[in-house]
């Protein structure tokens, strides 16, 4: 199966539909049974769909805090870039991107990059 824009977008759906409902059935889904899922680059992963489930559900999102809208930018080969923004009732923004590796339409590899918003220096310093 080769990886498209329809199939990455079509995921992203429903990711955010499994977060939405925080559903452990849907969560698993997303993922092959060996995935591996990082909240940031660099951090410690949740290895195994079962771990990926037990830790999106240890502090889960209240549904309807959040809106969130994320779309495909960039497929190589198994892998894809997703870009977007997650927003929250409190006030937090953030801009995510996210890195993807994908296997017969699931994830094997997760990564978030994201940048808050609310916290981002609207005028760096110049280099």
């Amino acid at each position: 199966m080769t990886l498209d824009e329809v199939t990455v977008n079509e995921w992203l759906k429903r990711y955010i539909e499994a977060w939405r409902t925080n559903s452990p059935d849907e969560i698993r889904s997303l993922f092959t049974n060996y995935a591996t899922y990082r909240y940031q680059p660099g951090g410690d992963p949740l290895v195994g769909a079962e771990a990926i489930v037990a830790g999106w559900l240890k502090n889960p999102d209240e549904p309807g805090s959040w809106e969130a809208s994320y779309l495909c930018d960039m497929i190589s080969g198994d892998r894809a870039i997703a870009v977007g923004r997650t927003t929250y009732s409190d006030g937090g923004i953030y801009s995510n991107l996210f890195q993807l590796r994908f296997e017969s339409g699931r994830c094997s590899e997760f990564v978030d990059w994201y940048m808050d918003e609310s916290t981002a220096d609207a005028n760096p310093p110049a280099p």
